[in-house]
């Protein structure tokens, strides 16, 4: 069950309109890696997990949270649009504003009625294929702690592409935010590597050809990688350095295809 409370989680008010920056704003809201990302990720972990209560309840708080952090930049879309010109009427003989027309997302008068959408800067909507839920919570941890250093490092970007005091303040508070869920994703997962091992997934026996697991190939014409040779995995064992890797495979032999797919393949 959720519940709503109209009071934001923190301040989300510019100090002035500005519909450029409110098109930028959008990455953090409907972009790849943005709230909505982190939202329904964090969520959909949170709900498909059925072992420790920790990390299930640890998932679910923070998802729930980030549903606040997308309502907070929605809001601050919808004031920086407060005004904006929305036809050339509007922006006759004021060069300034027709520069901030051309600049604006259009769908943000077109489809949301000057208001925030779910989609990044160039109108692209947001897509369930940015969440990732496994079911394993080793490799869910590690996809959150790139997606919150993503988020946070997208989020410092835009800091810097405003002087507004407002939105500066909502941006300090998002990366103050994203610095906890970074840390905290990062604990859980040394926590799930200790009991489950390093590798996603463990505990795969004999049905993996290990000679193969700790040797880097070089497939290019740089040298760099050779220094790991030597150097001890996570997992405790040493990688070893391949300078030429070999064709194992042969040379395939496939029947062409029924003649009358036309494929043309002799």
């Amino acid at each position: 069950m959720f519940t709503h409370t109209r009071k934001l989680q923190y301040n989300a008010k510019p100090d002035r309109p500005d519909p450029l920056m409110a098109r930028r704003l959008q990455e953090a809201l409907g972009g790849q890696w943005g709230e909505t990302t982190g939202m329904m990720s964090y969520l959909s972990q949170g709900w498909s997990s059925t072992g420790d209560e920790k990390y299930k309840d640890l998932l679910l708080d923070t998802g729930t949270e980030e549903i606040g952090h997308v309502e907070m930049i929605s809001t601050m879309i919808g004031y920086l649009l407060e005004g904006a010109p929305i036809s050339d009427a509007d922006v006759a003989g004021d060069p300034l504003k027709a520069a901030t027309l051309s600049g604006m997302n259009p769908e943000h008068a077109l489809v949301h009625g000057l208001n925030a959408g779910l989609t990044n800067p160039n109108g692209a909507a947001w897509n369930a294929g940015y969440v990732t839920s496994s079911g394993n919570l080793v490799a869910d941890m590690r996809f959150n702690v790139v997606r919150e250093s993503q988020a946070r490092l997208q989020v410092s970007r835009l800091y810097n592409m405003t002087e507004d005091k407002g939105i500066r303040d909502m941006l300090k508070f998002l990366l103050a935010r994203e610095t906890q869920h970074q840390l905290q994703f990062m604990k859980a997962q040394e926590e799930l590597e200790e009991k489950y091992g390093v590798i996603v997934p463990g505990d795969m026996g004999d049905i993996e050809h290990s000679e193969f697991a700790h040797t880097i190939m070089s497939f290019s014409d740089g040298t760099g990688s050779k220094a790991f040779e030597g150097q001890v995995a996570k997992d405790g064992h040493k990688f070893t350095y391949q300078e030429h890797p070999e064709a194992m495979g042969g040379v395939p032999e496939v029947k062409p295809a029924d003649k009358r797919l036309k494929n043309n393949q002799g």
